[in-house]
């Protein structure tokens, strides 16, 4: 099969096309033909050697794909072949066939292409366990998202606003601003031009959110505090501005705040099983009712991954870019 492989680490260069053999599958996986793989920032994180696979996984980057299933292994119960389903991976999704633990597969919605659900498993599965699992948002309640016109913020801000939260989110453009407020934002700003507390607080009568999800970090952690509700939950995903800063915990205490944070890849098959039940239970409807869609901003053929990862890094991007097989 091809397969995109790690020569090195570094830039984009270091990708190439190769062939290898397929991957065999253990008694509770299956094996997917992959038709398209969604392209995230963990990729570029892993490409440059600070993200390395778990143990016994693929080597290979990707961390989500759509496709068919072409083999199960024999504890498998509920796939057969010939099935389509999008899955979240260990790694090994930019190839033409990835081994996936049975409880990390989903069926593919009704009325969406495989490209499109090649942009499903990454971003919904870290959004539900993080504003829905860790900081167990409620109806009712203000979700303020940082990125919000990456896969996980356009993600975020149709879930939100789906199950009944009121939404904030910060972009670095007008246009980026817009495509935010068009998915459910009830305000975007853009933090070039706007100091998200003060725009929050105002909005909120001075109440402050009650989730906050930043993949920011940085001089964002001190400001989350501020403009944090009472009894508000702080999700940390990812740390672009730098993962050590001084803080002043004072209002941490004072606001009865609950900072968090969490990784997904190297979670259990277990965890990841359960939040896939979670997903089709309270997700997947919305999805097959046209409520919430992926969205792709860019597609590349699997030879292209570099000019993906360019494109990616960028940051020029709304939603999703995705590799075709």
């Amino acid at each position: 099969m091809r397969v995109i492989e790690l020569s090195g680490y570094g830039g984009p260069e270091v990708m190439q096309l190769v062939e290898l053999a397929k991957p065999g599958i253990a008694t509770d996986e299956v094996l997917i033909k992959v038709a398209a793989a969604g392209v995230n920032r963990p990729d570029i994180v892993q490409r440059k050697g600070q993200y390395p696979a778990p143990p016994g996984a693929s080597p290979i980057p990707g961390l989500e794909v759509a496709g068919k299933v072409v083999a199960v292994g024999e504890a498998v119960r509920r796939w057969r072949v010939g099935d389509r389903v999008c899955a979240l991976t260990n790694g090994g999704g930019y190839a033409e066939y990835v081994a996936v633990a049975e409880g990390q597969c989903l069926p593919i919605p009704a009325g969406l292409s495989e490209v499109e659900a090649a942009a499903l498993p990454e971003n919904f599965f870290t959004v539900w366990t993080n504003v829905f699992d860790r900081a167990k948002l409620q109806s009712g309640e203000t979700l303020l998202i940082h990125g919000g016109s990456s896969g996980i913020g356009t993600a975020a801000i149709q879930l939100a606003y789906h199950l009944g939260a009121r939404v904030f989110t910060t972009a670095g453009s007008e246009g980026k601003c817009t495509a935010c407020e068009t998915l459910g934002a009830e305000r975007a700003i853009n933090y070039r031009v706007e100091d998200y507390v003060q725009v929050v607080r105002e909005a909120t009568g001075d109440r402050g959110a009650d989730v906050i999800l930043d993949m920011v970090g940085g001089d964002y952690i001190d400001r989350n505090i501020s403009v944090a509700a009472y009894d508000g939950r702080i999700v940390n995903i990812a740390y672009q501005r730098g993962a050590e800063v001084q803080v002043n915990m004072l209002p941490v205490m004072l606001k009865r705040l609950i900072l968090t944070g969490s990784t997904l890849r190297h979670r259990t098959a277990q965890v990841k099983a359960e939040i896939a039940h979670a997903l089709e239970a309270r997700v997947w409807p919305l999805i097959a009712n046209g409520k919430v869609r992926p969205q792709i901003a860019a597609q590349f053929p699997l030879e292209q991954v570099a000019e993906a990862h360019r494109l990616l890094e960028a940051g020029k991007v709304i939603g999703k870019i995705v590799l075709t097989v």
